[in-house]
């Protein structure tokens, strides 16, 4: 019998993160074979070639260049146009039976456009979720549109899925992948985490990310030298900074970044990626996942810990009791962090269940790519509400 060939995307260190345990079961699946597609950010040196990593887990079938140095508008749309052709290129190559993406970024549209015309069946994982403040909204749900299934995390991305046109019968609630990684990682100690980092902890600490939001102008700089303003004021707090992708205007972002922590490098540190281990072993340690990363909606509830969601870019997302919403502006999120330290918010946290569920969605998620019916599987009709 021919192994069923399931061939994964992945573009950013986020995103492979969260595939991580998924690409694994396909790997140690005897009637499955494993094709893995690395492209984006992760080719990128100024984002930390993060495809090193990766080549310590898994083999890379095909490396996919596609990201200019320009972050600007005319960039990304450049960007996948390079993406298409050239995964057009590796699908012919490599003829997978379906192909597996995660998300709403722009590579990962590319890579699913031309799977579409090539006519790969395309799984597709947390789809229906929404976004408003960015133009990955947009992107999701065309990327739900071109697919065959659908993996979502909770059952009203589910339904929406479904609202969008897509057969029940395809459409799978599994919850959420980054919870595998909390339960099966074996999380570093407090000491070792430092010494991972070289950096100490202090009485308070907190992780920001903070990435542009791609649908309103030229705001990337003011809005995070309003947040970069907040935190500097904060007493007795080390500030662990990642860096923020490659969306427009990610650069402006960075530099700030880099320009505060060499003149506060007594309490504060950046990274371009801590990793899969480092960023969740952090979430042991932190009060708060600062700024308006899905991981502060999807990861850090579960550790019973608090994220201060800056903006809209997460706006529409389910969102735990732990999570406080706040403004860009200097006095809401003032506001969000004399509400983290109050003794009654602080209480509460113990309390919280993640809305994304308690783990298994890699191994579901397998069981199906492996035993579904493949034929006829790229007829769609639109199924009406």
């Amino acid at each position: 019998m021919t192994k069923r060939k399931i061939c994964v995307v992945t573009g950013t260190r986020a995103e492979y993160g969260l595939l991580y345990w998924l690409i694994k079961e396909i790997e140690e699946d005897i009637d499955l074979e494993l094709q893995l597609i690395v492209t984006g950010m992760h080719l990128s040196p100024e984002f930390g070639l993060t495809y090193k990593e990766i080549e310590k887990d898994f083999k890379i079938d095909k490396k996919i260049e596609m990201l200019l140095s320009s972050d600007t508008a005319i960039g990304v749309s450049k960007s996948m146009g390079l993406a298409q052709i050239s995964f057009s290129e590796a699908y012919e190559d490599l003829k997978p039976d379906i192909l597996v993406v995660l998300g709403d970024r722009y590579e990962i549209f590319s890579a699913v456009a031309s799977a579409m015309i090539a006519n790969i069946p395309i799984a597709h994982l947390h789809g229906g979720e929404t976004t408003e403040g960015a133009f990955d909204e947009s992107i999701r749900h065309s990327i739900t549109k071109m697919s065959h299934l659908h993996f979502t995390a909770i059952d009203e991305y589910r339904n929406r899925v479904i609202q969008l046109g897509e057969h029940p019968s395809r459409v799978f609630n599994v919850g959420g992948l980054g919870i595998d990684n909390i339960k099966k990682l074996k999380l570093l100690s407090k000491e070792e985490f430092e010494a991972s980092i070289d950096f100490k902890l202090n009485k308070k600490n907190i992780l920001v990310t903070f990435h542009p939001v791609t649908l309103e102008s030229s705001t990337a700089k003011e809005q995070f030298q309003i947040l970069l303003d907040v935190v500097d004021e904060l007493e007795d707090t080390h500030i662990i900074f990642t860096k923020a992708n490659s969306d427009t205007d990610g650069r402006v972002i960075n530099s700030l970044i880099d320009e505060y922590v060499s003149s506060n490098s007594y309490k504060s540190v950046a990274f371009t990626s801590l990793g899969q281990l480092r960023y969740l072993s952090a979430l042991q340690y932190v009060d708060a996942v600062v700024g308006n990363s899905s991981s502060g909606l999807t990861e850090a509830p579960s550790f019973k810990i608090a994220t201060i969601n800056i903006g809209d870019r997460q706006k529409g997302r389910i969102m735990a009791d732990s999570v406080i919403d706040c403004d860009v502006t200097k006095s809401s999120i003032e506001n969000a962090f004399k509400k983290l330290y109050s003794k009654e918010f602080r209480g509460g946290l113990v309390k919280v269940k993640n809305p994304y569920g308690s783990g298994g969605a890699s191994l579901e998620i397998k069981n199906i790519l492996k035993t579904i019916d493949l034929k006829n599987i790229l007829k769609k009709s639109f199924y009406d509400i």
